[in-house]
């Protein structure tokens, strides 16, 4: 089985191979761009198999950093 062992980014549709510095920058102003409209385009999804503390960190992270409500996961089933 191969396993990704870089992180790739998408470049005129096709991923290639990059470092991390250059994924979390682009991440990061791909984040800051949609952020003024966060609770329009940005909402975030949560596994119920993940931890508390992982969940708690998530739902963090939308409502603080990214200004929304938009969270769901899975633990209601």
């Amino acid at each position: 089985m191969d396993r990704i062992t870089r992180p790739l980014v998408r470049v005129g549709g096709v991923l290639v191979p990059t470092d991390w510095d250059d994924a979390l920058a682009k991440t990061a102003r791909a984040f800051a761009a949609v952020r003024p409209q966060s609770d329009r385009k940005f909402g975030l999804f949560s596994c119920s198999k993940a931890s508390n503390e992982v969940n708690y960190a998530a739902q963090k992270f939308a409502r603080q950093v990214m200004g929304t409500n938009n969270i769901d996961s899975c633990n209601r089933t």
